[in-house]
């Protein structure tokens, strides 16, 4: 989420301490004061627990090459001194079978996306600024200040006039019942998942695992149920329904139907994602509850994940890496972004003005334990020097902030704010290239909530910029306080899928936001 007007909605206009303590609290704090050095450890201990496997690769490879380099005389004299010496026969045959043994026992089955939809809703509940302010104005839910504060969001915002809102909110006075919110919900994942099925050719009665995020919607029967009923999917299908999970449940779904896929041999999983807002509009005038009505707007994603080999030569991308971060433990955390009523009894979500820094300090825990996993040698070996001689000789030395751009090809930041993307783009050292997809989902379609880091990658592909082996970084973070990242590694040249999401309008894109 952003945190632009935020700060304006918890400070108000004191005096000059008062705002700069303000605009402190819109920024994400310096990556380069402070890493701990438990999530260093903790990266490097997901490597190490892949150490056998790392280690029996080079070995194999060895004995490969030196095989290989044997001629029949060798090979025969190999024969002869086995063929009288039966104890070696016994070890040598003992040592390759638990090694193989141990290998695929091991090694965790690879994860495939065949390919994944992104609902774009019809032009009729489009909402440019305009509409949105006149509507709100007609509801006569908001006095002039909340008016006010609504258009600065707005204008600060990065959303473009294109976004969409459900169509409940375009009646006036809004209807925002329980029927109109399953109909956006059904609209939604229904058109994802047509999408998706039409593209793949997948008879829907093969998917296994269907795992379905929404955080603030979560009807009986459930989500998952309702696609279960509607495609008439399997009786024995092993179906989740994740629920208050915020706009980082799209990487938690992705992380569990990976833990599934693993368990579960020859299958399919699909993971939906998506956010409800009809019934969740905000009609009070409390500012820091404001802000999700500006920036959140209709979205939604459906994935096809599949464990069978056969798959591999049709996928798009491999899951390479998946952690996540979780700062609930934290008071200041788990209230940062909270749904509650205000004076007047009216339900929203409120963001605290310590959102950026709780948001730094989730993100700034994950990327350290990520580092490990995926940067080159050298970055690591600047990284931990300069750790260990803060750590042991109390030196005034800045930790090495690691270059991500020499691990990934392209970053899919979630579409939460334009501070927030701003900020990243700073702090991790980006480029404008790097968080262009970021900035243009959030133009062109809003804060869609876990789903935005999907319509990010469908822009990066539209634009013809996936190469194969290039790997993708996608980071989301959101209520709870969470910060997860998946890392996938492209197996093609990946082309855009028919129906994507910017079909009719890449061309247009990238555009110039104003400041």
């Amino acid at each position: 989420m952003d945190q632009r007007g935020a700060a304006t909605a918890n400070g108000g206009s004191g005096s000059g301490s008062v705002g700069v303590q303000i605009q402190q609290s819109r920024r994400l704090p310096d990556f380069l004061q402070s890493v701990n050095l438990k999530y260093v450890k903790l990266g490097y201990h997901y490597l190490i627990s892949n150490l056998l496997t790392l280690c029996f690769i080079p070995l194999i490879a060895v004995i490969s090459i030196e095989v290989s380099q044997m001629n029949l005389d060798d090979l025969r004299q190999l024969w002869l001194h086995l063929q009288y010496n039966l104890v070696s026969i016994i070890i040598c045959s003992a040592i390759f079978v638990f090694g193989l043994t141990v290998y695929i026992m091991t090694r965790p089955r690879p994860v495939y996306l065949v390919d994944y939809a992104c609902y774009r809703a019809p032009e009729h509940l489009k909402a440019p600024y305009a509409r949105f302010m006149e509507h709100s104005r007609l509801t006569g839910d908001f006095d002039e200040s909340s008016l006010e504060f609504q258009r600065k969001i707005l204008e600060r915002s990065g959303l473009g006039e294109e976004t969409y809102v459900p169509a409940a909110m375009h009646n006036i006075p809004p209807t925002p019942s329980m029927a109109a919110a399953r109909e956006e919900a059904e609209e939604v994942m229904f058109g994802a998942l047509d999408i998706l099925f039409q593209n793949t050719n997948i008879n829907p009665k093969d998917i296994g695992i269907l795992v379905v995020n929404c955080s603030l919607f979560n009807p009986t029967p459930s989500l998952s149920a309702m696609i279960v009923n509607k495609y008439k999917l399997r009786g024995n299908i092993r179906s989740f329904n994740l629920g208050g999970m915020g706009c980082s449940a799209g990487v938690i779904a992705v992380d569990l139907a990976k833990d599934l896929l693993q368990v579960h041999r020859n299958t399919y999983a699909v993971v939906v994602s998506t956010e409800n807002i009809t019934q969740n509009w905000y009609f009070g005038n409390k500012k820091s509850m404001l802000i999700p009505n500006c920036l959140f707007r209709v979205g939604g994603s459906a994935v096809l994940l599949s464990n069978k080999s056969k798959d591999r030569s049709r996928a798009k991308y491999k899951l390479i890496h998946v952690v996540r971060t979780h700062r609930g433990a934290d008071d200041k955390a788990f209230r940062c972004v909270y749904q509650e009523q205000d004076d007047a009894g009216k339900t929203g979500v409120s963001l605290s003005k310590d959102l950026m820094a709780i948001a730094g300090g989730a993100l700034k825990t994950n990327i350290t334990t990520l580092g490990p996993l995926v940067l080159p040698i050298s970055e690591q070996l600047l990284f931990f020097t300069t750790l260990v001689v803060k750590k042991l000789f109390n030196a005034t030395v800045k930790p090495y902030i690691p270059d991500f751009k020499l691990a990934f090809d392209h970053f899919c930041i979630h579409a939460g704010g334009r501070a927030v993307i701003d900020e990243l783009e700073k702090n991790l050292q980006l480029l404008p290239i790097h968080v262009e997809a970021s900035r243009m989902t959030l133009h062109r379609f809003g804060n869609t909530s876990s789903s935005s880091i999907w319509y990010e990658l469908a822009y990066i592909e539209a634009k013809g910029r996936m190469r194969k082996r290039n790997r993708v970084w996608q980071i989301a973070f959101g209520s709870g306080f969470k910060c997860n990242s998946a890392v996938w590694e492209a197996l093609r040249n990946v082309k855009p899928s028919t129906n994507g999401p910017w079909e009719d309008c890449i061309d247009s894109y990238p555009v110039k936001i104003s400041t």
